[in-house]
């Protein structure tokens, strides 16, 4: 006997074979009966020019949508196939969806960028910091693009000193990313500029995917040399820009953000000028009449000055010692005199007197005591001729020694013949 289901448990199971039969799916068609009530939930029909299948998109997932639904755009639904058991609709129940064409790269573009963002390549500890004055500017670009126009133009108007090396490279197609990052590799090898700037005017998702490729984003992670990622327009965002040392809006931008611009800097450098010379004839001014001062008080203070306040001091002092000198010498005159009269002269006859009494003593004893006198009685002094010494005794006298005797009124010189010790009787 068959099997009889009621509607619930044929719509039951009609739901377990849809959901086991075709797992989950991409399902691409054109929005229609687009609905978006309150809920928050998203209820539209995918059609072709053939069929049409109900598709929900719940409110968790519909909060993840990178673009606003709309009746006639073209997209692709990720899901699983199911059926409402209530009602027996059969339905797709979306988790994600993405606008068609576009929207499968945008998919890529979001797997990369998780994937690079989970290795680190965005992490702001990896920025290098631009040059603030670069002198070497390296440009990867198409060499016929209106963005090198425009970099270059901004450059000779901002910062014209600097050199500028231009890396030529396709910008879409195949060739495009090897290109790029071959450029980014040379660029660091040659190690001539000090920032590099790498991008290409507007287009659409697929003509900037170049710079959402992967080895183009690993090369400017690796460059050593800071590197400016200029993709498209403001509002286009690509993986370059995230992994770039700074993302400029537009090339333009770029340019303006990799120079200063000298206008400005010849502002800025006048108006310290001014301020310098301000202060410096401020300071010159503080200064000239500190010397003023200075000069005021070593005039004061000059040894010249000072020389000749004491020659003036001296010449009081002269003046002062002259009268002193005649009023003070004759009274010293006078008290001299008086002292020789009252004191000295006293004393000197004194002293005199007293020194010739002594000195005739001195004569009376003196003759007393001298030879002569002896000698003029008849008497005489007998010398050794030859030693001068006394001789006395006839003991002291030997035959043949010379003599010499002394008599008062002159010397006679004689030689021993023989001696005779009697004495006179």
């Amino acid at each position: 006997m068959e099997t009889i289901y009621t509607p619930s448990e044929l719509n039951h199971e009609a739901r377990l074979h849809l959901e086991t039969g075709f797992g989950r799916l991409w399902v691409e068609g054109e929005i229609s009966n687009l609905s978006r009530p309150s809920s928050g939930h998203v209820y539209f029909s995918l059609k072709d020019d053939k069929a049409q299948i109900n598709c929900a998109l719940f409110r968790s997932n519909a909060r993840g949508l990178t673009f606003v639904p709309e009746n006639g755009a073209q997209v692709r639904a990720h899901g699983r196939v199911s059926l409402y058991e209530a009602r027996g609709n059969y339905q797709l129940i979306a988790d994600s969806m993405i606008q068609a064409g576009e929207g499968v790269l945008q998919a890529k573009f979001e797997r990369l960028k998780n994937k690079l963002a989970a290795e680190g390549l965005f992490d702001e500890q990896n920025k290098k910091p631009l040059p603030a004055y670069p002198k070497r500017i390296a440009v990867i670009t198409s060499p016929s693009g209106a963005a090198l126009r425009d970099i270059l133009n901004v450059l000779k108007r901002r910062w014209p000193i600097a050199a500028v090396r231009i890396y030529g490279v396709p910008v879409q197609g195949d060739e495009a990313a090897p290109a790029i990052a071959g450029a980014l590799y040379a660029a660091n090898e040659h190690a001539w500029a000090e920032v590099i700037v790498a991008g290409r005017g507007g287009g659409s998702l697929e003509d900037l995917w170049a710079f959402n490729e992967e080895l183009v984003a690993r090369a400017i992670h690796a460059s050593g040399i800071p590197v400016v990622s200029a993709v498209g327009h403001e509002i286009d965002f690509s993986i370059s820009d995230f992994v770039a040392d700074l993302r400029a809006p537009t090339p333009s931008a770029a340019a303006e953000l990799i120079s200063p611009d000298q206008e400005s800097l010849k502002k800025n450098l006048q108006t310290l000028r001014n301020r310098l010379q301000r202060h410096a004839r401020h300071q010159l001014q503080g200064l000239s009449q500190r010397l003023d001062h200075l000069g005021h008080r070593l005039a004061q203070r000059h040894p010249g000055q000072r020389l000749e306040q004491h020659r003036k001091v001296l010449q009081q002092a002269k003046h002062r010692l002259q009268l002193a000198g005649k009023r003070i010498v004759p009274q010293r005159r006078h008290g001299l005199d008086e002292l020789l009269r009252h004191r000295l002269l006293p004393t000197a006859k004194r002293v005199v007197t007293e020194r010739r009494r002594r000195f005739l003593d001195l004569v009376r004893t003196l003759e007393a005591l001298s030879p002569l006198p002896t000698l003029a009685r008849g008497y005489a002094i007998v010398t050794d001729a030859g030693t001068g010494v006394v001789l006395s005794s006839v003991a002291d006298i030997n035959p043949g020694q010379k003599l010499r005797t002394h008599l008062s009124d002159g010397q006679v010189t004689s030689t021993v013949d023989e001696t005779n010790d009697k004495t006179l009787s």
